[in-house]
């Protein structure tokens, strides 16, 4: 099946997604929980303290966001999805760019990665959540 919104329908695409997106939330929240203090020990207190703030951040949106678009994905077979899947690509596309680039930016000390694409990429991402979840309304 096709839609003119967003092309084929495919339920177990969506569920894929869910599925890397959930073991990626929960592996990058274990990374955030055990592994990324003594990364930050170089940082002053306060810098490492907002840095750990902002990964708990996007690991916690990234994971609301992967369940939401496990749901989604049932609604999507249970459904001759459009809008379904709409919702479900935009929840997608935030957890890359609203969550992506909060662990980009927390990660990225030496300050490699161009500031001009990733500061710009987490409000993107935030408005594609929302996006999603007004999708989600016409579902």
């Amino acid at each position: 099946m096709t839609d003119a919104i967003t092309g084929p329908t495919s339920p177990s695409l969506l569920r894929l997604l869910a599925s890397l997106s959930g073991f990626s939330a929960v592996a990058l929240g274990a990374f955030g929980a055990h592994a990324l203090t003594p990364r930050l020990s170089h940082l002053p207190l306060v810098e490492s303290t907002k840095l750990l703030s902002n990964w708990r951040t996007a690991a916690t949106y990234h994971l609301i966001h992967s369940l939401a678009l496990l749901y989604v994905s049932d609604r999507a077979e249970m459904r001759t999805a459009g809008k379904t899947d709409l919702a479900g690509y935009l929840f997608a596309v935030g957890n890359v760019l609203f969550s992506g680039s909060i662990y980009a930016l927390v990660l990225d000390q030496r300050r490699s990665l161009p500031r001009k694409v990733l500061g710009p990429a987490t409000p993107v991402g935030g408005l594609c959540y929302l996006a999603g979840w007004i999708a989600l309304y016409w579902c």
